[in-house]
């Protein structure tokens, strides 16, 4: 019997501590994921093109297991060399595993396109550097800011410690009303939780790390599935 399950692998910083129980909250049943970590973010932050060796080796041995996707899932590293060091990262993970690859920009960038979204307002965790990195990215991938905020937390403690409720006010408290959507940028938070009280008090479709990475790579392995939890991304036919 072929083995039809599909599997996801994703490369992390070796601080996140919340996709994967994320990822195995939300996704279908059957689905099933695979990580490497990689040190790649706060006081082992280098820059993306110094860590293209890193991420080749990481997907190499991720390609041990057989992932119909390899994901570079850290959305600040995805986004801060553009849409050009986005690209080479992609190929230098599918050249050393053999797989179809993609990052959490890349995902984040599909799904605003999937809704319909072009301008929005941006809300992270980061210091303003690091906004602005995502900025310049969104920007060259064809998106307006209408306004960005960067919440300039120190690191994976503070990133954890700001609940959903809270998410969801921060958003609540930058809304603008030109904006066509939302994204709550950081694959290391409780932003996911957020989404649909978001999306209700703002009545704007509302895009998180973990929430478009999940969704692109489920489309990219042709599992359609409407999720519970996760926003009008997950309710479109």
């Amino acid at each position: 019997m072929p083995d039809i399950q599909p599997r996801i692998g994703l490369i992390i910083p070796s601080s996140n501590r919340l996709t994967e129980p994320q990822f195995h909250r939300y996704a279908p049943a059957g689905a099933g994921f695979h990580v490497t970590r990689l040190r790649m973010t706060g006081q082992w932050h280098r820059p993306l093109a110094e860590l293209k060796s890193a991420i080749a080796e990481a997907a190499s041995a991720l390609s041990d297991v057989k992932p119909g996707i390899i994901v570079f899932h850290c959305t600040a590293s995805s986004m801060e060399a553009g849409l050009a060091g986005e690209k080479a990262v992609i190929d230098a993970i599918a050249q050393a595993s053999g797989c179809p690859a993609i990052t959490t920009g890349q995902a984040i960038t599909e799904a605003l396109k999937y809704l319909g979204v072009r301008k929005l307002v941006l809300v992270s965790p980061y210091v303003a550097s690091t906004n602005e990195h995502e900025v310049h990215y969104l920007r060259e991938a064809g998106f307006e800011l209408i306004h960005e905020l960067g919440l300039g937390l120190s690191g994976s403690d503070e990133y954890l410690a700001v609940t959903p409720e809270r998410w969801c006010e921060i958003a609540w408290e930058n809304r603008r009303s030109e904006a066509e959507g939302y994204l709550l940028s950081c694959t290391n938070t409780t932003m996911i939780e957020a989404i649909e009280e978001t999306e209700r008090r703002l009545a704007k479709p509302v895009i998180t790390s973990n929430q478009a990475t999940l969704w692109a790579c489920l489309r990219k392995l042709n599992v359609n599935a409407r999720l519970k939890g996760l926003g009008q991304l997950f309710c479109q036919p």
